[in-house]
């Protein structure tokens, strides 16, 4: 059995019919314990599976690494990371636990980007045709394998600009996917991300835009809704944001000129 996934015992209730003794299975859910150059930095909650490049693309989007480690030791729910280039953890030790949920509340959160070094994107480039968006969600859905399974994970997936799927990373944490993601190709040095499309499973929260602008992704699609403070950062940074996307529609709430209609103008905007 995979060790992201568990089978439980349940009981099934069907209105009109006995109960029924069954098993079920669920999405593995245990603390990650991350260490750089022997201090404890972080432990975070997450789905095993892909747990060095998860610590390594949470360091790296945190802005605490700039380059690959010289060493990353994985042993059961811990990651070791050896770095001569690590930066900043005391700021990482104190303020993880906010960071990682729901970041520091409003206009402090925009100007927290640039003190970790967010870049400022190209606001013309890459461009994608407005048809190729609608068509992310069921590629990322027919590629989520442990939610097949369980249905209860999130998904962050990598597209190159024709919409074929690179890379794809599951966990119950929308941020532990997207770090997976992030990190394996930061660990590969394929970073910045800026010819590529990044989509979410779930909503666009704030803590997600800034990973992904981190690793400079220019445009972002989410089958959920953004925030109002993903938007204000994704608007600050020149990043295009989609979300609602869905089969033949989407929004576009900031970007829009990166996005063009099989006329080559600028797609209009789109309702939920």
């Amino acid at each position: 059995m995979n060790r992201s996934i568990l089978s439980v015992p349940i009981r099934k209730i069907v209105e009109g019919e006995p109960a029924a003794a069954e098993q079920d299975l669920v999405a593995v859910e245990e603390p990650l314990e991350i260490v750089v150059n022997g201090r404890n930095v972080a432990i975070t909650m997450r789905t095993p599976g892909h747990d060095p490049e998860l610590a390594a693309g949470f360091l790296f989007t945190e802005g605490i690494l700039r380059e690959p480690p010289q060493v990353i030791e994985n042993t059961g729910n811990r990651v070791e990371i050896r770095c001569d280039a690590a930066t900043d953890l005391d700021r990482l030790e104190r303020h993880f636990y906010l960071s990682s949920s729901c970041g520091i509340c409003g206009r402090a959160s925009i100007q927290a980007l640039e003190s970790i070094g967010c870049p400022l994107l190209d606001r013309d480039q890459p461009r994608v045709d407005e048809s190729l968006i609608p068509k992310l969600p069921e590629a990322l859905r027919a590629r989520q394998s442990v939610f097949d399974r369980t249905g209860g994970l999130h998904a962050a997936a990598i597209f190159d600009l024709t919409g074929q799927l690179l890379d794809l990373k599951e966990d119950v944490g929308r941020h532990n996917a997207l770090d997976k993601l992030i990190g394996a190709a930061f660990l590969k040095r394929a970073v910045p991300l800026d010819r590529h499309v990044l989509m979410l499973s779930g909503r666009a929260s704030f803590e997600l835009i800034q990973k992904a602008l981190m690793a400079g992704i220019a445009i972002v699609a989410a089958v959920g809704a953004p925030s109002s403070l993903a938007v204000e950062a994704a608007l600050r940074y020149g990043m295009t944001l989609a979300g609602f996307v869905r089969a033949e529609r989407f929004n576009i709430y900031c970007g829009e000129t990166r996005v063009s209609s099989s006329s080559g103008l600028p797609s209009g905007r789109q309702n939920s």
